[in-house]
């Protein structure tokens, strides 16, 4: 695996120099001064660090002419792997002739990193020095001679290697197994089908590692297509948990719809605990016997397996997965039935939806259920009718489906129904979903639904009179905080602190409301109420921080009129951080004496430093600097100490 790493990031380094080497042949005369001047630097007494990178250039402007210069660098401990990059790249018969020598010339590493760049240039004379040193005393130079070999392919390395396989020493003869099945792969490349197969198949009746063994096995099935097959088979019904590995992943790669037949025969056969692995294996490969097996195992397969089947559906069904994905989703079991229902979801295709929206009409029962919730889910806006009919539904699961469903693809016009599903229904969770479907259409289509709404408000009911307040929260205007502020009068006290709350939220949703700052003003003026004061304290000073039709000067002048009103020191707090957000003179001078208070100082303090840091008419530059230095000497927070500071220093 190292070697195979290494050589994949040679080809990179190789790659990019081809590309400069593409470019530099624009200007021949150019590169053959780079090339004389780079030499120049190997032959001088430049640091061993400019030579290495020296060498690397050469990779791009190095040609024959070079190698005798790089050569004698591949026997220097430091450089020598710089001195292979170029030699690796240079074109033409020198380099090869210099790794050969070379090779004969040196040993351990340096002999190792050689027979490594003999590999990457794939040289067919290499061979007979490449075979010797699959003979040496050195495990490791034998090895990377035997992976050479393999990379260099052809008969005279299979015919070296072959024999290794039994007679090389056991720490060399995986490298031996990679260097053959590396062989067979350029013979099957080559259309040397044959000989691929007795390499294949020499390694994998060899004494050698396992992992060499079951990618002799891949090699072996795929170079014999399909008649591999007997050998595929054996490897899905083997004990070994490995060999079924390799067995199922040459199970995707072996082409053929006979090989897809084949597999699908064996389905049946294999251990229950294995048919949905091969069943995932079937579902990766491309041809179109695919699916009806996958369907037949949805269908009639053990329950793992059938599950299994049915979450393939969504990357290889059609429509005609639909009649029994749909008769899955209405079974007892639990588990297949949700399966079945999130590949309905996810199934592609708008002749999918049409198809669903064809079968509401004449369903029932659990049919219809599982219908109406898959048009909503996958948003069937032409179910809409008849998921819109199913609101009076006798059957409680198919209304509360349908309910579900009209949040997501119903308009303003089943308001009205869902109105009166709320009147007509006792039953505490019915009405909760109802009321939630009814908001959401309220919030997307506001005053259209407005008129629906009345009937909630206007009856004795107090949880539907409260459900027809949100429903109006939602909805805004005029209209809807008139019935609002009528609703504060009700002689059902849940009613009326519903909507003293509504209310007190009015300017989150509609900041510039005038008419509900009115109210809310009202309220924190009048309320004898503690929660509802309160609550309209805090609503106005909300509306005030909000409304962006009010000057600074007016939000200020409006909570020095609440001020008066407001007796705790939550309020209080709450007014400081209006205050702060509204720079004039009249919130400054507020702030100064609210910071008067122990109990609030520090939260004046920060806020006045908000303020002053800022250029204000009407507030001089003295009584900015006052001001803060004032927080500088007497505040006790440290990060608002430091913002004064800040804002000391940038008034000029």
């Amino acid at each position: 695996m190292t070697t195979k790493k290494r050589y994949c990031s040679w080809c990179l380094v190789l790659t990019m120099a081809a590309a400069s080497v593409a470019a530099v042949a624009q200007d021949l005369p150019a590169a053959d001064a780079k090339e004389r001047e780079l030499m120049a630097v190997l032959q001088s007494d430049a640091p061993k660090g400019e030579k290495a990178i020296t060498c690397k250039r050469l990779a791009v402007y190095g040609s024959e002419r070079c190698v005798a210069v790089v050569a004698p660098l591949l026997a220097d401990e430091e450089l020598a792997s710089w001195a292979r990059i170029a030699l690796e790249a240079i074109p033409g018969a020198a380099a090869d002739a210099a790794l050969r020598d070379a090779a004969d010339k040196l040993q351990g590493r340096l002999l190792v990193g050689v027979i490594n760049s003999i590999a990457v240039r794939r040289d067919r004379q290499a061979v007979d020095v490449l075979v010797r040193k699959l003979n040496d005393t050195d495990s490791s130079v034998a090895s990377s001679a035997a992976v050479a070999l393999g990379q260099v392919g052809g008969q005279p390395s299979a015919k070296a290697l072959t024999p290794s396989l039994a007679t090389a020493p056991a720490g060399v003869r995986s490298a031996v197994a990679e260097g053959c099945i590396l062989c067979a792969e350029r013979f099957l490349a080559q259309g040397e089908t044959a000989d691929a197969v007795a390499l294949y198949d020499a390694v994998r009746r060899a004494d050698v590692p396992n992992q060499r063994r079951l990618e002799a096995v891949r090699g072996a099935i795929l170079a014999r297509g399909s008649a591999g097959l007997p050998l595929l088979v054996e490897q899905l019904r083997s004990e070994d948990e490995e060999h079924l590995g390799i067995g199922l992943r040459t199970a995707r790669e072996l082409p053929g719809l006979d090989v897809t037949k084949a597999l699908a025969a064996e389905l049946a056969g294999l251990r229950s605990n294995r048919q949905p692995l091969l069943l995932l294996a079937l579902a990766d490969r491309d041809d179109s016997a695919v699916l009806p097996v996958v369907l037949k195992a949805a269908r009639e397969g053990r329950k793992d397996l059938r599950i299994t089947a049915i979450n393939i559906l969504p990357h290889l069904g059609d429509i005609s997965c639909v009649p029994v994905l749909l008769e899955a989703a209405t079974e007892d079991d639990a588990q297949i039935e949700q399966a079945a229902t999130e590949t309905l979801v996810r199934l592609a295709g708008k002749d999918v939806d049409a198809d669903l929206a064809g079968r509401l009409s004449p369903s029932r029962g659990k049919l219809r259920r599982v219908l109406i919730d898959l048009a909503g889910q996958r948003q069937i806006s032409q179910a809409l009718p008849e998921v819109a009919s199913s609101l009076n539904d006798a059957d409680a699961g198919i209304r509360g489906s349908a309910v579900k469903t009209v949040a997501i693809i119903g308009g303003h016009e089943q308001a009205p129904d869902l109105v009166k599903l709320l009147l007509a229904t006792r039953i505490a969770s019915e009405r909760t979903e109802i009321g939630k479907t009814l908001l959401t259409i309220c919030g997307v289509h506001g005053s259209a639904c407005l008129p629906h709404v009345r009937p909630l408000i206007q009856g004795r009911d107090p949880e539907l009179h409260i459900l027809g307040l949100r429903a109006l929260a939602v909805i805004g205007g005029s209209e809807a905080l008139t019935a609002v502020k009528s609703a504060m009068e009700s002689a059902a006290p849940a009613v009326q602190d519903e909507a003293v709350r509504i209310l007190s939220g009015w300017p989150n949703k509609w900041p510039n409301d005038s008419e509900a700052g009115k109210a809310l003003l009202a309220l924190a003026v009048s309320a004898e109420n503690m929660p509802q004061h309160v609550l309209g304290l805090r609503g106005y000073l909300q509306y005030i921080r909000g409304n962006k039709q009010l000057s600074n000067d007016e939000k200020a002048a409006e909570v020095k009129d609440l001020l008066t009103h407001i007796k705790r020191l939550e309020e209080k707090r709450q007014v400081i951080a209006v205050l702060g957000e509204t720079p004039s003179v009249l919130a400054f001078d507020l702030l100064t004496t609210l910071a008067e208070d122990s109990a609030l100082v520090e939260e004046a303090y920060s806020a006045i430093v908000q303020i002053a840091a800022q250029d204000i008419q009407g507030l001089s530059k003295e009584q900015r600097r006052q001001a803060l230095q004032t927080v500088v000497d007497k505040s006790g927070n440290d990060g608002t100490k430091q913002r004064a500071r800040k804002a000391l220093a940038g008034i000029p």
